[in-house]
Order: C-alpha cells, then structure tokens, then sequence
C-alpha cells in the first residue's frame, strides 16, 4: 500500500514539474478553469442552503439558477479580463479584479428575482445562495491562482537552487524591497534573496515579502555563521561611501561578493537586467554619493542654446555631451580630431538620444581658420573647451606640443568666444596647473592665466558685466578616463600581475567623470565671469592602497597572487596634487562642492605679449626656449624629476 502511495506522489510531482515547464497556461483554459470553479461553488451552495432549510430541490429550477450564475460570471471575467494574467505573477490587484467580477455578478444575480416568475425561490433564501456562492467562489478562484504561484515558485526555486546566489540585500527601504522583487520574479537572474539586513538596529525579526530581516550589527559579527552566503546587494545610489567602504571590507574578508544595482528608475527599463547588476569596483568606493546639482535650472538655462564642446570625444568631453543630451538644448556642435572616436559617439547618440539635433565636425583648435569657420558657421551660445593634452611623461618630451594644444587652443577659443559673443566660454583646467611641477601642469596654468586676464580686460573696458562670461573648472584625476591609473591597474591584474606604482607614498585626488561632468555644468551655470571655480575632490587617496584594493577587490591576494612594483617617479611628476595656491583664498558658493578661488591680478598686454612669444617658439620648435618662457610666466613651475631642471636656476 505504501509503495503505491509512493508512486502515486510520485507521480503527482512529476505532472507538477511539467506544468512548471510550460510557460503560461492559455487564457482559454483560465477562463474555462474560472467557469468550472463558479458552477462547484454555486452548487455546494444551493444544496446547502436547501439542506439548511429543509426544503425539496427542484432540478430545473436549480438548473436555471446556475446557468444564470455562470452566465453573469462570466459575463463578468471578460468585462474585467480575470483570465489575462499569467497566474505564476498573481498580485493583489488580480484579486480585486476577480472580487469585483463575483461581486457584480451575485448582485445582478440577486435581482434576478424580482422577475415575475413562479420558479423564484424566496429573496432571503436566494440571498443566502448567492452570498454563500461568492464568498466560495472568490475562495476557490484565487486560491487556484496562488496556490499555482506558490507552486512555481518552490518547485523552480528548489529545483534550481543549486545554481544560485545566495544573496542578501541591504537596506529596508522601498527601493530595496522593489529590487528584491524583480529579482524573485525574474528566473534569468542568477541570485536567491535569502533575507535584508537593517542598517537601522530598532528593525529586526520581523519579515518583508516573506524574508527574515537581520540587524547589520548581529550579521556582520556573526558572519562565520552564515557560510552559505555568497553575496551582499547594495544599492549604489543610495548608499553612503561610508557603508560602501565597510561592507566591501567585510566582504573582502569574508570572501563575499558585494554586488550594486542601480535605482529602480534606471534599472525597470533596462532589456538586460542581469548586466545592471554588477560587482563592486574601486569606482564605487572612491566616488562621493549623490551630488546637489540644480539640473531645472541648468535646463531652464541650456534650453534651446547651440553648445559646441571641444574634446568632445574624450572621457570629460563625451561626458559632458551625454549629460547635455539629458537637457532640451536646440545643438550639439561636437568638436574633436579623433575621427574614430567621434564616430563612435555620434552613433551612440543617435541610439540613445534619437531626438537630439547635433553636429560632429573633425577639427584642431590649434587650427584658427578651421575653428572660426565652425564658430562662424554654428554661433554657439555655450563653448565648453575640453580638448587638451594631459599625460605628464608625454607632455614632458613634447612641450611644444603641450603648448600649441593647451595654450594657444584656449587662446584661440577664448577669442572666438569674445569675437562671436558667446554668452559663457568654460575652460576645464587640472590640479597640476597648482605650483606645477612638469610642463602639461604649467600649460595648463597659463591657459587659465590667458583666460582670465582676458576675462578681466573685457570686464574692464566695458565697465559692467562682459556679455561673454569666462568660467575655469578646475579638479583633479577622474576615475575612468583615458589615461587614468584605474584602467591600466585593471589591465595588469588580468595579465596577472605585478601592478606597477611610482612611488610607495604617491597620493592623487579622484572623482567620477559623471561628478566633475556635473560640477562643470553647474559652475558654468552660476559663475559671472572671471572666476577660478575649485571642486571639492574629498580625501586623497594613495595609489598603493588603490592598488592593493583593486586587488582584493579581484578575489585575489596583494603582494602573494599580484604583487606591487615601484618604478620610481616619472618625468614631472611629484608625489602629491594641490588644488589651490598659497597665495590663493577661497570663498564658499551655493554649492558645497564648488570653491571660488581668487588668483592675482595679471596685467593682460604682458600675459598676451610672453604668451605669443612662447607659442612663436613652440611653433618653431625651440622647445628649450618654450618651457625657459614658460618658467617666466609661472614662476612657481620648478620642474621635478625632469630634465628641465637646470633651467630652474637659470631662471631665478
């Protein structure tokens, strides 16, 4: 007996197993499935209720009274659509859907008594039928939809539960429990949510969408624990760099995996939800939170302007055209002598911006007949200068070079701006331009020095604010971009190693493409003209210790599985970037991470007289010539680590 009682479950499960492998019951069926339940429901009902009160059953009255039933319902489910949803996703507003449908059924049900016919029963009696036949109904109807729910998901999720995650979320928030959600419902996602950890130590032992809620103090202290534990999903957006640093440490330790997942808003629309969600990197970690950025009023600013970015095909430029693209602008004039590159973006704005109006224009602003041309041709409101050269070795064996695109590309630009009457001309300049120590940092500070007094001039002559605005952006490395030490770490830890450093106690300052992106939109929105705008970069951070993290945060070991080489300081390069003078102060704007920082006053006719003579030499070639001018413009260039250095004293 017990054997065939075996068989027969058995047997009962593997019929429940096909079931789950069909990927939705037919609507047909549904709806026929719907009908059946209604007639079982009416008919316990009518036999109860004559049962009750003693009373013979006419068949063909009980015939009529059930046709009627089913025909109402029916009626119904298809006003309502009750059949429509697949049932493995029934939610609360299906119930309500199918409550309603019953509902207005048993009501026109009811009224069908007071038809004139003899073959009524009494209105209490049928009153009691149809209040019995919907509440059973309505039981048997939705319980059929949850029970195949329930059933789908257990049976999946057991049968498969060897090829998941085990992940925890952290965070109770709405935004968590969503996530939480979609990854349940998504049967491609490879993670298993087992539980949320609370943050928050007054919400513990309570349960959210049936997954037990666990303090962050008693999970992290009780870790060793939990060994089935593959991973922690946090939401980058929304969590503190703080927390971010200290899970991944845990993490680390623990050899977990910290996963990040995007809001909500920016993941729903996503066809590939599964590359949304991603391991933690060394960006993660470095950057600093969501920004207070006024992006309605930089909006309300831009809307309907002809931009053109230079550079627009480099990390910083084609950041700055997509957050551009976000806004109702009238052009995009997007300028670069990388053909490739700039290619390349203009297809990715016609896929993600299919309404955008812009313009790619293959130019030098070295060029200034090319570059009047493009100004001439497009007369942009907004000039966002991004094109430079900034790898230091490079710059340092071709100074001519560094002249001829970071200084006379911004004189050339600036001038076009002050000839076409450009409402703001923006200038993205680097912490190197500070106290410079090779010679891309010194271009740089004379190009903001030929920015400025320019700006001031103009102020000067036409006694009131210039119609022109000259903004200078000023921050240090950005996480990503070309050239930046992340890539390349990245590089050498899947060649398995060493990872090269400079120097042991070599420090730099960071901050994401997105944020310095952000920072420059917004001080080109605020400033009047003139100013120096300085980000605020946070802490430094010391390569070494960005390398062993990087490491670790690759499952792997420093010094045992990558080791760590130093090869010594590179030509012009120093151990620590500063972002302002000493001579320099600053002064706080409506925007915590944005500094003004006051420079002093140069006359002009001198800067633009040495300037000419030093881009007359670089274009000669004469590159000794160009960085002895280039110390007598900024005094403070004391070359380190270069061969220039011999000039240093020839100087003073």
């Amino acid at each position: 007996m017990n054997l065939y009682l075996k068989k027969l479950v058995r047997y009962a499960f593997s019929i429940i197993l096909d079931l789950c492998k069909v990927p939705y019951l037919p609507k047909k069926i549904i709806f026929f499935v719907d009908s059946c339940f209604v007639a079982i429901a009416f008919a316990i009902s009518y036999l109860l209720c004559y049962n009750i009160a003693s009373m013979p059953i006419n068949p063909y009255l009980f015939l009529y009274k059930l046709g009627l039933c089913v025909i109402f319902s029916c009626m119904f489910f298809l006003w309502f659509r009750t059949y429509a949803n697949v049932l493995r996703y029934t939610t609360f507003k299906d119930g309500m859907r199918i409550f309603i449908s019953l509902l207005f059924a048993n009501i026109l049900l009811i009224g069908s008594n007071a038809l004139p016919t003899a073959v009524h029963e009494k209105l209490f009696l049928s009153f009691t039928i149809c209040f019995f036949n919907f509440i059973m109904a309505f039981f048997a109807i939705f319980c059929f939809r949850m029970a195949i729910r329930l059933i789908f998901d257990s049976v999946i999720n057991r049968q498969t539960k060897k090829k998941y995650i085990e992940t925890f979320i952290y965070g109770i928030d709405l935004s968590q429990v969503n996530t939480a959600k979609m990854i349940i419902a998504d049967q491609k996602l490879p993670y298993h949510i087992v539980g949320f950890i609370s943050p928050k130590s007054e919400i513990s032992d309570q349960k959210i969408i049936g997954l037990p809620i666990y303090k962050a103090d008693y999970i992290f202290s009780h870790i060793d624990t939990f060994p089935w534990i593959k991973a922690i999903l946090i939401n980058s957006e929304e969590t503190e760099q703080e927390e971010k640093r200290y899970l991944a440490e845990i993490c680390l330790q623990n050899k977990i995996d910290l996963l990040t997942a995007p809001s909500i808003s920016n993941w729903v629309n996503s066809d590939s939800r599964e590359s949304k969600i991603t391991k933690v990197d060394i960006k993660d970690l470095l950057g600093r939170g969501c920004l207070q950025i006024n992006m309605e009023s930089i909006g309300q600013t831009l809307q309907g302007k002809t931009i053109m970015i230079t550079g627009a095909a480099g990390s910083i430029g084609s950041e700055i055209v997509r957050q551009l693209s976000n806004f109702e602008v009238g052009l995009l004039v997007l300028c670069d002598m990388a053909e490739s590159p700039l290619h390349q973006l203009g297809l990715e704005l016609m896929d993600t911006y299919p309404d955008l109006k812009f313009h790619l224009s293959i130019c030098d602003v070295r060029n200034y007949d090319k570059m009047k041309s493009v100004v001439d041709s497009f007369r942009p409101h907004y000039i966002y200068h991004a094109a430079a050269y900034k790898h230091v070795p490079l710059m340092e064996n071709h100074p001519c070079e560094a002249i001829l695109a970071n200084v006379l590309g911004s004189k050339i630009m600036s001038s076009l701006a002050l000839d076409y009457k450009a409402e703001c001309f923006v200038m993205i300049s680097t912490d190197k331009a500070v106290n410079p120590s090779n010679v891309m940092g010194a271009s740089k500070r004379i190009a903001e020095i030929y920015v400025q007094t320019l700006a001031k001039q103009r102020q000067a002559k036409e006694k009131e604010t210039a119609e022109t605005r000259f903004i200078i952006t000023r921050f240090g490395n950005v996480l990503g971009s070309n050239g930046s030490v992340i890539p390349r770490f990245t590089q050498q830890i899947a060649q398995g190693g060493p990872i090269t450093v400079t120097h042991p106690d070599i420090i730099r300052y960071f901050m994401t493409t997105q944020e310095a992106c952000s920072l420059v939109l917004e001080a080109g929105n605020m400033g009047k003209g003139g100013e120096i705008f300085v980000f605020d970069m946070g802490e430094p951070v010391k390569i070494k210790s960005m390398a062993e993290e990087m490491i670790r945060l690759s499952g792997l070991e420093p010094y045992k599985d990558i080791d760590i080489i130093y090869t010594g300081l590179r030509p012009g390069e120093k151990l620590y970037e500063e972002l302002l003078y000493d001579k320099e102060n600053t002064k706080p704007t409506n925007n915590k991470k944005i500094m003004i920082g006051k420079t002093e006053d140069r006359d002009f006719n001198t800067m633009d007289a040495a300037i000419s003579r030093m881009i007359a030499a670089a274009c000669a070639c004469r590159q000794t010539e160009v960085v002895k001018i280039m110390k007598e413009i900024v005094p403070e260039f004391i070359s380190n680590n270069s061969s220039y250095t011999d000039l240093d004293k020839k100087v003073k």
